[in-house]
């Protein structure tokens, strides 16, 4: 491997975990330092919308909002280049919690893999396109419990 894909690798792997810390801490504000102009994610495989990533991410937002506690773990990133282009895979386990009226945690945990298409811009690698292909749920959605428009 080249020296530059291998710092190509060491970035788009910063990327996806920086991903995660968004998600996690609701950092929003990193959005535009992960998706590239026109960007678009699917989390069509959770029950949840895809479209262009903004307000894909609103939503996702209103998602987790009743689950505050989230850590999304990356594992597995396998990467390939096409000049400016670049596709990964990697998995992830995102377990999500929300402490019960008695102080225990009521847990779900969700994992599978994202599929990204990146590109890379005069600021960086930015996702172009992301598909999220949730695998498995541990645990059960609360009875009654509706996953928010």
């Amino acid at each position: 491997m080249s020296d530059s894909h291998q710092q190509d690798r060491y970035e788009i792997e910063q990327l996806l975990y920086t991903y995660a810390w968004m998600a996690d801490q609701r950092k929003w504000e990193l959005m535009d330092t992960v998706f590239g102009p026109g960007g678009t994610i699917d989390y069509t495989s959770t029950g949840g919308k895809k479209g262009p990533y903004r307000p894909t991410l609103e939503w996702l937002n209103r998602a987790l909002a009743p689950w505050p506690i989230n850590l999304h773990f990356i594992s597995n990133v396998n990467i390939e280049f096409s000049g400016a282009e670049a596709h990964s895979r990697c998995y992830f386990l995102a377990p999500m919690a929300r402490t019960r009226p008695d102080g225990s945690q009521e847990v779900i945990t969700n994992a599978g893999y994202y599929s990204d298409k990146l590109i890379r811009t005069s600021d960086g690698w930015r996702i172009i396109e992301r598909m999220c292909s949730q695998t498995v749920r541990m645990g059960s959605l609360p009875t009654g419990y509706v996953i928010p428009e």
